[in-house]
């Protein structure tokens, strides 16, 4: 079992920026590659990011392409969400994901293991 916990949501303006965390737990961080997703209300879930167990092949959403950063530091078991010119279409419940392959997460969009997600609101 892997335990995931997301932290860093909250409310900001848009333009602004936030750092996303996601704190793992259980099975050897390193092995596993981990996703960001993200759900607003009444909508689907959608990818945002990914990226591998070395960090060195990342993917991102098209709607967040150029904004967003996705980082790990596995001396700390923590996967990173950067969120920079942040718009008020980037409002959405975010959860974070991991999974041993990568292309499960990139391309199909599931994961083994989920967090309970973190609420990022931004404001016009």
């Amino acid at each position: 079992q892997v335990q995931l916990a997301e932290s860093g949501g909250g409310l900001v303006q848009a333009g602004g920026s936030l750092r996303l965390s996601c704190a793992a737990s259980g099975r050897t961080f390193s092995n596993y590659a981990f996703g960001w997703f993200r759900q607003a209300p009444g909508k689907e879930r959608e990818f945002v990011a990914a990226i591998s167990w070395s960090g060195g092949n990342t993917y991102y959403g098209q709607s967040v392409k150029g904004r967003f950063t996705i980082s790990r530091d596995n001396a700390k078991n923590t996967v990173y969400l950067q969120m920079n010119s942040l718009k008020p279409e980037d409002t959405a419940v975010y959860y974070c994901a991991a999974d041993k392959d990568l292309y499960i997460i990139h391309v199909h969009g599931q994961a083994d293991y989920w967090g309970k997600g973190t609420l990022v609101t931004v404001s016009s």
